[in-house]
This record gives C-alpha cells, sequence and structure tokens, in this order.
C-alpha cells in the first residue's frame, strides 16, 4: 500500500456555493471531511498541492493524515470534482477512518507476464476487460494495485477474478466469474483483391 500522505488545510467556517467560489477566489479547493460518527468538516486545501495529488494517480486509494490548522485527521478521498473546461479539481469530498476500518475501494489492475505469454508471441490481443477491481480492504492496507498475471495465457484463454491471489485481509466485491483480461485471436488484414487494386483496362 501507498505511505500515509500529509496534507495541510485550513478551515472555514462558512459551507454552500457561494462560500466555495470565494474560496477558489483565493486559490484554494474547498473540501469537506465526513463520517466516523461526526458532523462534517469543511476545510479548503492548497490548489497546486491537490492538483498534483489527483493527477499523480492513485489518489482514491491513498490514506491522508490532514492537519486542519494544528489537528490532524486520518481519512481517504471518496470523490473529486474537475472543472469539465480546465479539468482542475474544484472539491475533494474526504471519509475520516477509524481503527479497523474496512473500505470498498477500485483497486487498478497491473498486467504482468506478456514477454511470456505463449498467446502474445503468437500474435494475439491482449484484452483488459476490468482495468479496476471493487474490493473491501483494511484502511491502512489498502493494495496500490492488483497483479493479474498472462504469463501462461494462449490465444482463447481468459483470467477470472476466482483466479487471481488478493492480498491478505482483502476480499473481492464482484462475482467470481468476473472476466478480468482475455487473449484475442490476432486480427488478420485482408488484401484487396487485384482486379480492385489494378487500374480499369481503357476500352
Amino acid at each position: 500500500m501507498s505511505d500515509v500522505k500529509h496534507i495541510k488545510a485550513v478551515a472555514r467556517d462558512r459551507a454552500g456555493k457561494g462560500a466555495a467560489r470565494a474560496v477558489r477566489r483565493e486559490g484554494r479547493v474547498p473540501a469537506v471531511i465526513y463520517g466516523a460518527g461526526q458532523a462534517p468538516q469543511t476545510i479548503a486545501l492548497d490548489f497546486n498541492q491537490t492538483k498534483q495529488l489527483i493527477f499523480a494517480g492513485h489518489f482514491k486509494t491513498t490514506v491522508f493524515e490532514i492537519d486542519v490548522d494544528g489537528k490532524k485527521t486520518r481519512a481517504i478521498p471518496r470523490d473529486y470534482q474537475l472543472d469539465p473546461v480546465k479539468d482542475t479539481p474544484v472539491h475533494v469530498d474526504f471519509l475520516r477512518l477509524t481503527s479497523g476500518q474496512k473500505l470498498k475501494v477500485d483497486v487498478p489492475v497491473h498486467v504482468t507476464g506478456q514477454d511470456q505469454s505463449p498467446g502474445l508471441k503468437g500474435g494475439g490481443v491482449l484484452q483488459i476487460v476490468e482495468h479496476a477491481i471493487s474490493v473491501l480492504a483494511p484502511a491502512d492496507a489498502i493494495p496500490d494495485s492488483i497483479d493479474v498475471s498472462v504469463a501462461k495465457l494462449s490465444v482463447g484463454d481468459s483470467v477470472h477474478l476466482s483466479d487471481i491471489t488478493l492480498p491478505k485481509d482483502v476480499t473481492a466485491v464482484s462475482h467470481d466469474n468476473l472476466t478480468i483480461v482475455t487473449l484475442l485471436a490476432p486480427t488478420v488484414m485482408q488484401e484487396p483483391a487485384a482486379e480492385e487494386a489494378e487500374a480499369a483496362p481503357e476500352a
């Protein structure tokens, strides 16, 4: 799992669209921390740091220690919104974490063994059906990715969820026969007919 990342924030005393717009004008990203039986806490994050964290990847499977004016809270991002035009962060939702808590998260699939697959060596085409797998994982042990080996696959073979060994204390939410990857036959391009390729003779 990724190490716990630290991020600083400042408390904001007002919620609502108007207050959020004011926060953005200050060069910050409005956010909220909720859950664990406590009242939601509205905060503001540094814009540049938040943008970097989101686009670095694994944002929604990373546990953060959020320092709000000196008070630290462990939380995990549950959702974020991007500006549809500028593609920049405009809001983040964090879920407070408690000891022993398990979370439902979508963990990215990491395919391995491509250089050993007899099907790929023979020209087969690898199709990744599921790019992420929904799992229940301890809040302090969320895997960065789930390895899916295709080293033994031939053309026509597939890897299902039941074929994968998940990390300790991690359980899948989806059904066991979920197809993760499959190896398709190579696509054969047909040569155009000779009579179509040649110009028609003059009369």
